[in-house]
């Protein structure tokens, strides 16, 4: 009996894509945060929302990229 051919994904390929949705989103708010900047934050012109989207939007796309299905 012929067994269907399935593609697999790693665990990894989910969470890269993850990572980049919440990088999109961390990155999105954080540079509308620099045009509205809220009243009395401390540490508010360090754009951490800004340096963390990006981050995590980079490793998510490196982690889609080296994880993503093949086929055999």
């Amino acid at each position: 009996m012929a067994e269907a051919h399935r593609s697999h994904f790693s665990i990894w390929f989910y969470i890269g894509a993850l990572l980049t949705l919440y990088g999109a989103l961390i990155l999105g708010s954080g540079l509308w945060q620099i045009d509205h900047p809220a009243p009395g934050l401390a540490l508010q012109n360090l754009h951490a929302g800004v340096w963390w989207g990006g981050f995590l939007l980079v490793s998510g796309l490196i982690y889609l990229a080296v994880f993503r299905p093949r086929h055999n």
